[in-house]
């Protein structure tokens, strides 16, 4: 029984081993995800969003009435007035206490305060969007590190194919010189391509450490993440299905809901409110005030609260402030409004001018990616073959060293400008997919 729970035992830990060792390569929506969880500059962003909010709700709390409340306790020396019989009394310490309440409120002020609150909750959205669009910034930085250092392995992985086929080569060709079928020089010229194979493959796995550290430093991630941080490689057959899906309009009409459009409609939003908040202020303001005091002076007779009691005094009033001429402040500051408005309903065409030509853009620069792709495609096919007959030539002595040298040299060259138009092309792809509010995934 014992032996049995213990097997059991070691089979959970082993699963859990294996399942915590792959939960350490990353996919790319994982990265992105962390990324916009965990980033500082989103945390920033959304302390402003917390901000806006309290302002927005103080705003609210803008149009409650004032109350207040007072007590006071005075004591004098010297003359003083009774104040019931008026009489002069001197030399005399005489004591008073006065307790009072007010409240008051605006009954009208030319509806500033309520377009401030509008203009206050539209700030919040504006916060919102920015958070998004801080997100969706790093969402792209993202994909962009996390596609080259794909790029960079797959280029890594091909050098060091590249240095094995030319060790295996170099040995196959050490024997025919010793057998008399080579001369020694082809050995040296062969060692030389190793040699220089070795210097790019050095070349690429400083690439793979350079933009790993590039995706860590923007995932920000811990000292101990970053030592068992590793990216999971898609599918090598991952661009077959993927084509250019939609219009550059019918794109253009979904990137319409990206926060950098919101924010922009916001600030011509806010901006009317901002306008018409100017101009309540140039209204005439109507307020009511009530108020309750009493007091108590040791002056009269009777106790403290039939004093209190007696000498309550309550009160109800209503002001009007016409603002006539006030160095023209307000009018001045309305017309600015005015004009911040005019400002923001120009920002928000140029923005969606600007957004409509960068999917242009990329939609372009897609298709000429996918055309890239298929060409370098084809041209490592044949560069390939071209390669495995060279090869062959040479392994029976009917081709020299040197054009043996040139043609791996291009094979190489040509795998690594086919990977870099296949993950150029995933990279535009995933832009379009962006600007569609699709999740960016592999």
């Amino acid at each position: 029984m014992k032996k049995t729970t213990f097997i059991f035992i070691a089979v959970l830990l082993l699963c859990y081993t294996e399942t915590f060792a792959q939960s350490k390569a990353w996919t790319l929506n994982q990265c992105i995800e962390y990324a916009r969880e965990n980033n500082l500059q989103v945390k920033l962003e959304e302390i402003s969003v917390e901000q806006a909010k309290n302002n927005y709700t103080q705003s609210k709390w803008d149009l409650a009435p004032s109350i207040n409340a007072g007590v006071s306790h005075n004591m004098s020396w010297g003359r003083s007035v009774n104040l019931q019989t008026l009489e002069i009394i001197r030399n005399k310490r005489s004591m008073s206490t006065s307790g009072s309440l007010s409240s008051s409120a605006v009954i009208f002020g030319g509806l500033s305060k309520e377009y401030a609150i509008k203009s206050n909750q539209t700030s919040l959205k504006i916060s919102a969007q920015q958070v998004e669009k801080t997100k969706n910034d790093i969402t792209i930085q993202i994909t962009r590190a996390y596609l080259q250092l794909l790029l960079a392995r797959e280029i890594e992985r091909s050098a060091k194919q590249t240095c094995l086929s030319t060790e295996e080569q170099v040995e196959r060709t050490a024997k025919l010189v010793d057998a008399g079928s080579q001369a020694y020089s082809t050995l040296l010229e062969v060692k030389a391509q190793l040699a220089n194979e070795r210097s790019q493959l050095a070349a690429a796995s400083g690439d793979v450490r350079t933009n790993k550290l590039t995706l860590i430093q923007l995932l920000d991630l811990s000292k101990e993440q970053e030592e068992t941080f590793d990216i999971i490689a898609p599918d090598s057959s991952t661009t077959e299905h993927l084509f250019l899906q939609g219009t550059v309009d019918e794109i253009y009409e979904q990137a319409l809901e990206l926060p950098q459009i919101k924010i922009a409609e916001y600030n011509v939003e806010k901006s009317k409110y901002d306008y018409k908040a100017m101009r309540g202020r140039m209204m005439p303001t109507l307020s009511v005030q009530a108020g309750y005091g009493s007091y108590y002076t040791d002056s009269q007779s009777g106790a403290f609260f039939s004093q209190f009691d007696h000498n309550k005094n309550p009160s109800v009033g209503f002001s009007l402030n016409i603002p006539i001429f006030n160095g023209l402040s307000a009018r001045f500051a309305a017309r600015n409004a005015k004009l911040l408005r005019q400002s923001y309903s120009i920002t928000l065409q140029l923005q969606k001018q600007s957004l409509y030509k960068e999917i242009e853009m990329a939609y372009t620069e897609a298709i000429t990616a996918l055309e890239r792709m298929k060409a370098a495609q084809e041209n490592m096919k044949s560069i390939q073959e071209s390669f495995t007959y060279t090869e062959n030539k040479f392994n029976v002595g009917m081709m020299n060293a040197t054009d043996y040298n040139i043609a791996k040299t291009n094979l190489f060259r040509a795998v690594s400008a086919y990977y870099q138009a296949k993950y150029q092309y995933l990279f535009d792809l995933k832009i379009l997919d962006f600007y569609k509010g699709k999740v960016i995934n592999l």
